[in-house]
């Protein structure tokens, strides 16, 4: 009984220390800024359906 807690409960740790790790190592600078400023003045690139500027 004591083992299959045990197992349990690193399982459990295992899934905390993944969904930690996907929160907290993302974007450099934090989450992205609101839809109408978030354009990206460094990239060059347009998709097909997306006009050049």
């Amino acid at each position: 009984m004591g083992l299959i807690l045990l197992e349990a409960f690193g399982a459990m740790l295992v899934l905390v220390l993944i969904v930690w790790w996907t929160m907290f190592s993302g974007r450099k600078g934090g989450e992205l800024p609101p839809t109408g400023q978030a354009e990206d003045k460094t990239s060059t690139s347009h998709g097909p359906d997306e006009e050049a500027r």
